[in-house]
């Protein structure tokens, strides 16, 4: 039996378009170049920073990152960036009595901005937090420990096979592919995935129910 669900956060609960159009903006190129190379490096199955590297070959990304956020054009969460689905979903989830987790590869200031948002979950958590980024193993014991339930009684949902999916799975976690956003669509068919899912899904809102069945 399920205890617990864990949500990845880029492109399962959140949406892409912001962050990806305010990269475009700091590096002066049109929003659609980005958006054009984003999608070019998932179906390689490459790292998505590898856009920014096609556009600016010697880009040092974490030094990036502050230069933005010292300008006051850094990460930014608002309740448009959420998918519609998540308040209902999770919501739905802890009132069934589950514990529900938000667990991703984020900055420690992404979660600060998702803990504002007052999500209906029991623990926000990123990996800058943590000090660990999927998909490392080491990542997926904190998920473990945050979930306060055995690895077979924890529902780890995301998009990404490699970041998500696989590791997941291999940390004796059950797992739920959802189709949304570049990686969760382009790889939804593909057969490792399909075979290692538990379930496959479209919207969180279906979370409450394959657990039910």
């Amino acid at each position: 039996m399920i205890e617990t669900v864990v949500f990845d956060v880029g492109e399962t609960l959140t949406k892409d378009d912001r962050y990806w159009a305010s990269w475009a903006d700091w590096l002066g190129v049109p929003r659609h170049t980005v958006s054009a190379l984003v999608g070019g490096v998932v179906t390689r199955g490459r790292d998505h920073t590898e856009a920014l590297r096609l556009l600016s070959p010697d880009i040092d990304v974490a030094a990036a990152h502050q230069a933005r956020e010292a300008a006051g054009r850094g990460e930014h969460l608002a309740e448009t960036d959420l998918y519609p689905d998540v308040r209902p979903a999770l919501g739905g989830l802890r009132d069934q009595g589950l514990r529900v987790v938000v667990a991703g590869n984020r900055t420690a200031r992404v979660a600060e901005l998702l803990r504002g948002l007052d999500l209906p979950a029991d623990l926000v958590a990123t990996s800058g937090e943590w000090g660990v980024a999927k998909p490392d193993p080491a990542f997926f014991a904190r998920v473990i420990e945050a979930a306060q339930a055995a690895p077979e009684q924890t529902l780890y949902v995301g998009d990404h096979p490699a970041n998500d999916i696989f590791p997941a799975k291999a940390a004796g976690l059950r797992v739920a592919h959802i189709r949304r956003g570049p990686w969760g669509h382009w790889w939804a068919d593909d057969q490792s995935v399909v075979e290692a899912a538990d379930w496959r899904i479209d919207s969180l809102t279906q979370v409450a129910s394959v657990i039910a069945e």
